[in-house]
């Protein structure tokens, strides 16, 4: 498998983006350069700052010197309101592990460096730009990255787990339990997803906190989206309980869930690996737009979705529209995850060539 998967030029570099953004969700607490939570009502929208890593010293010459100018404000003379506009002339230094107040990473790991800071600790440092209350974009963006992904991943491990379950059971015993389960996955696939999909969210307690809805979201997300697994797993094992490997098991006594999880689900685990990460996607984009209409995720927890509700403004995207990043992370994440599971699914064919 993993020499058909390296001869997939855009698969492998999709795997090497996906290991990218789930590094930046473990190291999140480290990447990040400052609280999420944090604000400056004086740098409400500030622009993005680019780094530089030269200046050009008193004498002309040139030498590195890592930093990112300083704002000053001006008046828009038509919308009558303060912008801030980048100061070359004020040249703010930047570090890499830079000193930090003391933080747990992942919760265990006492640290108090971060991976880049300015050694001024009043300094603005935006460089994604700052959102309507000041708070830095880049930092809320990779704690978001963490939040995300992670409900994309345990939403697809409670679906492998229901649809390998369900529809092992269904594939092996048929009879009436079959056909109750298809009709039960008939008419959840027959729904509409996004109005099913909020109905559930709203369906949850306004009083639940924020790690509970968190929670909940991820086992709708699992409710529904089990569904094209099992029917995969049934029609497999439609085909496999008639295999001479499967009789010589019952002829040898073994038990039948002995059966389904040491004999049948082995023999095609690549395809259900290569299902489940093109499944992740989707849990990723329902997370988002339940967050982005105010029915999934709500603040304090900050996801991709809660981010791009502040680009549900027209008026606030025309002054600030590195608002739109996290669509930005979403559409790279998505596009990603698909041609690695089709580099993936590809592999693990193996009637292929």
């Amino acid at each position: 498998m993993w020499r058909r998967f390296k001869r997939h030029r855009l698969a492998l570099v999709s795997l090497w983006i996906v290991i990218a953004f789930y590094l930046v969700a473990l190291l999140a607490e480290f990447l990040a350069p400052a609280d999420p939570a944090a604000y400056s009502a004086r740098y409400t929208y500030a622009p993005p700052q680019g780094i530089q890593f030269f200046s050009t010293s008193e004498d002309g010459s040139w030498r590195f010197f890592p930093h990112v100018n300083g704002y000053a404000t001006e008046i828009d003379p038509k919308a009558m309101r303060r912008t801030f506009v980048l100061d070359p002339e004020v040249e703010i230094p930047v570090r890499f592990f830079a000193p930090s107040d003391p933080y747990m990473l992942l919760g265990i790991i006492p640290l108090s460096v971060k991976f880049i800071g300015v050694t001024e600790a009043r300094a603005p440092f935006y460089i994604l730009g700052a959102d309507r209350l000041g708070r830095d974009l880049l930092s809320r963006l990779i704690h978001g990255t963490r939040i995300s992904l992670s409900i994309g991943l345990a939403g697809v491990t409670l679906s492998l787990f229901f649809g390998i379950i369900i529809g092992g059971f269904a594939g092996y015993y048929g009879g009436w339990f079959d056909s109750a389960v298809m009709r039960v996955v008939e008419f959840i696939r027959s729904m509409p997803t996004i109005p099913l999909w909020l109905g559930l969210a709203a369906a949850l307690p306004k009083d639940w906190t924020a790690l509970q809805t968190y929670f909940a979201i991820t086992i709708i997300l699992s409710l529904i989206g089990w569904t094209e697994l099992a029917r995969v797993v049934r029609g497999r094992f439609l085909s496999l309980r008639t295999e001479d490997f499967v009789t010589a098991a019952q002829l040898d006594g073994a038990s039948d869930w002995r059966i389904i999880t040491r004999h049948m689900v082995p023999s095609f685990m690549s395809h259900i690996i290569a299902a489940a990460t093109l499944a992740i996607p989707g849990m990723i984009l329902a997370e988002t737009a339940l967050s982005f209409l105010g029915l999934g995720l709500q603040a304090p927890i900050v996801s991709w979705g809660t981010l791009l509700q502040d680009a549900q403004n027209i008026r606030t995207l025309a002054t600030a529209p590195w608002l739109l990043t996290p669509g930005i992370c979403v559409v790279v994440i998505i596009l990603s995850m698909n041609f690695f599971g089709d580099g993936l699914r590809d592999a693990a064919d193996p009637h292929g060539r």
